[in-house]
């Protein structure tokens, strides 16, 4: 062999190794940022990096009308996940949203309501009630109103891990988008409680988790009989940017509700949807 040919194949040799080397190099940087990637998801999907501590909801009201105390801990994980609890201080917007666990007879006439005074509202069902109420879930979608969910069995989520809340929250999901052809995509947590994992992995199913800033004892079905009560409190504490709580399930509410819109309009203020919702 000259010197030709051997600074030749010591050429090819070192050009060998060169890709060798470049190839290896890729597949290391593939498989590292693969594992960033994984890491990162699972940081966001399991939650495992927050806060798992059980938080019962509450709000501080206060006088004359102003925007009641979210308490400092409360407000922080809403608005980190982006999530709804209060809107705009400065608009005079209320959103009325209701529970609906089961139905107790009043739904039918406060849709009727409803729809005499052109409001549009979210109602939070679980499963239970999509297996007893086909038809005025129905009606609630071809009047316009939002369809959320409150789970299908209403368990609470801190309770539960990441598998049990994904088959409570997606099995409605794909039961209501079966049914009526419907989407839903606000959630609201059974009893109000939560804590910053579930709000953080609900937000990963494609949810926007719902609070309030406005209910009142309004669901125990042995203290209906208080109309009188029941307006002076929803009419005592409304407040601008207010996510307004009912139960659907109160004979009270179903009472009250018509004379309560008009006073609230009354008033000023106007009803607006979550799709509008305004922070």
């Amino acid at each position: 062999m000259n010197f030709a040919n051997f600074k030749c194949w010591c050429m090819d040799k070192i050009i060998n190794i060169i890709v060798v080397f470049a190839f290896l190099i890729f597949i290391l940087f593939v498989i590292f940022v693969a594992g960033i990637s994984n890491n990162f998801q699972e940081v966001c999907t399991s939650g495992t990096a927050l806060s798992t501590k059980k938080i019962g909801w509450g709000i501080k009201r206060e006088d004359n009308h102003k925007q009641p105390d979210l308490g400092a801990t409360n407000k922080r994980i809403i608005d980190e996940c982006n999530g709804m609890a209060m809107g705009n201080a400065d608009k005079k917007l209320i959103y009325l949203t209701f529970d609906l666990g089961y139905e107790a007879g009043y739904t039918e006439h406060i849709l009727d309501v409803l729809k005499e005074n052109n409001v549009s509202a979210a109602f939070f069902i679980t499963g239970h009630y999509v297996n007893t109420s086909e038809e005025i879930i129905k009606r609630m979608v071809d009047e316009g109103h939002i369809i959320g969910n409150h789970t299908v069995n209403h368990k609470s989520m801190p309770s539960c891990n990441n598998e049990t809340i994904q088959k409570e929250v997606m099995e409605l999901h794909k039961t209501i988008y079966e049914k009526f052809g419907y989407e839903m995509k606000y959630i609201r947590p059974p009893k109000g409680e939560y804590s910053e994992a579930t709000v953080t992995y609900t937000n990963t199913l494609g949810y926007t988790t719902v609070m309030w800033s406005f209910a009142y004892d309004d669901w125990e079905e042995n203290k209906q009989g208080r109309e009188e009560y029941g307006k002076k409190k929803i009419l005592d504490n409304l407040h601008n940017g207010e996510i307004m709580l009912l139960h659907a399930t109160s004979k009270d509410n179903s009472n009250i509700l018509d004379e309560v819109i008009k006073e609230i309009k009354n008033q000023g203020y106007e009803f607006k949807s979550l799709d509008e919702f305004e922070r």
